[in-house]
């Protein structure tokens, strides 16, 4: 059996499989969750939603993925508060009313043998814009638009809204927003948090040089830029149940001088493992327009690598992975426990499968769909 990080003196650790499964196929189990395999739909807007709600469209976007193959299947951004939303089309499960849809979803992605994770969420001053193909840039409140809110009084560029600063009772009322979306996940089925804490929303603007400007205890050293982020994990795993999971998504650099580095990713890393956290998904950017980011496949890989080599933490593979090849050898070489898959699985909803095959593997399909294996 081989033994990947080590979480809080907890073993994450993969079942046992023989000389011939391919990385990506072996299973992985961490806490109470085994994952039958090492490929997760990655968290993907929608914007779908109408006041929060997810739809049909959400149960057959998230179900056939699950039908496909993959071993953990995450919702969208989902907001926890409606001010949390990138749009006004955004999910969101800051209303009990949520629950049912969300329940629907994941009864049916777990039906399939897969898992489901819900990624929570909120946009802070990237909040409150349109959806992509609805235009660009800040929603006027006559048209739906809100307030917006961030670390500071500064906005993401000159089509953003201007957000305002966050005083300590908001942030503890955001601290809160977060515990209880966690209770309501739960109460939806989801097995898998992922926080959102890159691309520059709220939790990754807090962490930022390049957002946070306060002068209290919530800005200026990485210590205090991270105490957002640490307290939104402890009230999040205070009500998530000790054998379920808990994922974090940092953006790992800001690609921009003056902006967040690996360095300070593998600290922000090592306090969350301490926190909890099982898994960092290494994903980068987002927080500032300016950013020049040299995209190539797998440009995150090495991020991914990082973490989970110097912050003793099973880390998450995520960017332009789009090969069987090329995402059994990050598995394999031991650069990331997981791979998340973004675009690919919009292209092919399928791509598990097809993976397999590629890499000689026979795995189980469905038997709806059994007629079609060759």
């Amino acid at each position: 059996m081989h033994v990947t990080p080590q979480n809080e003196n907890k073993e994450i650790a993969v079942d046992e499989y023989t000389e011939q499964t391919p990385a990506l196929f072996r299973p992985l189990t961490i806490r109470g969750i085994t994952l039958k395999n090492r490929i997760v739909v990655s968290p993907m807007c929608q914007y779908s939603s109408e006041d929060g709600f997810a739809t049909d469209w959400h149960m057959v976007h998230l179900g056939s993925r699950a039908v496909g193959g993959a071993g953990l299947v995450f919702s969208e951004a989902t907001a926890v508060e409606a001010r949390g939303r990138i749009s006004p089309q955004d999910l969101g499960i800051y209303r009990d009313e949520h629950i049912a849809m969300l329940a629907r979803i994941t009864a049916f992605i777990r039906a399939q043998g897969a898992v489901a994770g819900i990624q929570l969420a909120h946009a802070g001053r990237k909040a409150s814009t349109y959806r992509p193909w609805s235009g660009k840039g800040e929603v006027a409140p006559e048209d739906g638009g809100w307030q917006t809110l961030g670390p500071s009084a500064e906005r993401f560029s000159a089509h953003y809204p201007q957000p305002k600063e966050l005083t300590r009772e908001e942030i503890a009322e955001i601290v809160l927003a977060f515990q209880v979306a966690a209770q309501r996940a739960l109460k939806a089925g989801f097995q898998v948090i992922e926080l959102h804490g890159a691309h520059g929303y709220l939790l990754h603007e807090f962490l930022s040089p390049l957002s946070n400007f306060r002068t209290d205890e919530y800005g200026g050293s990485l210590t205090n830029r991270m105490r957002l982020l640490l307290e939104v994990v402890d009230a999040t795993r205070a009500v998530w149940p000790e054998e379920l999971l808990l994922f974090v998504r940092l953006s790992a650099s800001d690609w921009t001088e003056g902006g967040l580095t690996i360095e300070d990713t593998i600290e922000v890393a090592r306090a969350l493992k301490q926190h909890g956290v099982d898994l960092v998904d290494a994903s980068s950017g987002g927080n500032v327009p300016t950013a020049q980011i040299p995209l190539k496949p797998g440009y995150q890989v090495p991020f991914a690598e990082q973490v989970r080599r110097e912050a003793g933490i099973a880390s998450g593979a995520v960017g332009l992975i789009t090969h069987p090849g090329q995402a059994n050898e990050i598995v394999s070489d031991g650069k990331a426990d997981l791979i998340f898959l973004a675009r690919e699985l919009l292209r092919d909803p399928y791509w598990p499968l097809h993976a397999a095959s590629a890499l000689h593997y026979d795995v189980a399909w469905l038997s709806q769909y059994e007629r079609a294996k060759i």
